[in-house]
């Protein structure tokens, strides 16, 4: 069985926010959680709210629970927004369908975690996840 390691979790925080800087973003927080939902490393930017690291736990929570990206899951809460509703309440506000979190796969395709950023728009945040998992020679979806 595949895992994600700290160095692995390591690379991806600093390409992500590598990318940030090259792209101008406002501050972030990043985190990235293992397949189980459990925090393997985690960055916040000087000038970043006290909300990031919240808000980017709950969507890689999220994505690394449901196997999909947050941006998917947002799709779906607009049509059955009853059961996300309850889910993130399940969840003790763990949970948070938005657009800025991704999976990570194996190259096999095996989810081994999830990476969720929080500082720009959903869109801003999902881009560096996702330059975060390429750099670290890993899949996303």
């Amino acid at each position: 069985m595949t895992s994600l390691t700290l160095d692995q979790a390591q690379t991806l925080l600093r390409a992500a926010l590598a990318r940030a800087r090259e792209s101008g973003f406002k501050p972030m927080g990043i985190a990235v959680l293992d397949a189980a939902g459990n925090l393997k490393a985690y960055a916040h930017e000087d000038g970043a709210s006290m909300f990031r690291f919240d808000i980017a736990r709950a969507k890689a929570w999220g994505a690394a629970g449901m196997g999909v990206s947050s941006r998917i899951l947002a799709e779906r809460a607009k049509d059955n927004p009853n059961f996300f509703v309850s889910l993130s309440a399940t969840a003790a506000g763990k949970f948070l369908p938005q657009t800025g979190a991704v999976v990570i796969k194996s190259a096999d395709g095996t989810v081994i975690g999830a990476m969720g950023a929080s500082g720009g728009t959903g869109d801003e945040d999902e881009l560096i996840c996702i330059a975060g998992v390429e750099a670290a020679g890993l899949l996303h979806g």
